[in-house]
């Protein structure tokens, strides 16, 4: 199985409060991986990346793709030797492609904080508002490692 399907696989079964869509890659170039649908938040997407360093690689269409549409769009990207993946905006995605993983993530320590990372930027997003790092709840050590396998 290839990397990015088992990354696939772990958010499917660590986010039961999501449902989500994969959508193929050839439907619609540089559009994500994942449309994700929460009862409280409404729809959002999700591109899903694996990478052996810290740089991360996208498609022209993938990038233009989170600059024109900025808000409820997320990059999870797991690096390998990683326990936990990263959490980003999608507006966030030249930072990304610019600084790779040592770009600005949401606080992601366990996979229950998935949806809350979400779920707190997505509220920002429908207040009119940007998420920013120091609104965010502190996370520190949020558990041992294994809380993402």
């Amino acid at each position: 199985m290839k990397s990015e399907s088992k990354l696939w696989q772990k958010v499917k079964k660590n986010t039961p409060e999501i449902i989500w869509t994969r959508i193929e890659s050839w439907a619609s170039f540089g559009f994500p991986d994942l449309v994700g649908y929460h009862k409280n938040y409404g729809f959002f997407t999700m591109e899903l990346k694996v990478t052996k360093s810290k740089k991360v690689s996208f498609s022209p269409h993938q990038i233009a793709f989170h600059i024109r549409h900025p808000t409820h769009t997320f990059i999870l990207v797991q690096t390998h030797g990683q326990s936990c993946p990263k959490l980003y905006a999608g507006s966030s995605i030249q930072e990304l492609v610019a600084m790779g993983t040592d770009a600005c993530s949401l606080p992601l320590g366990a996979w229950g904080l998935l949806l809350e990372a979400c779920s707190l930027q997505l509220a920002a997003w429908s207040r009119g508002q940007g998420l920013t790092q120091a609104s965010l709840p502190a996370t520190g050590a949020s558990g041992p490692p294994d809380q993402c396998s």
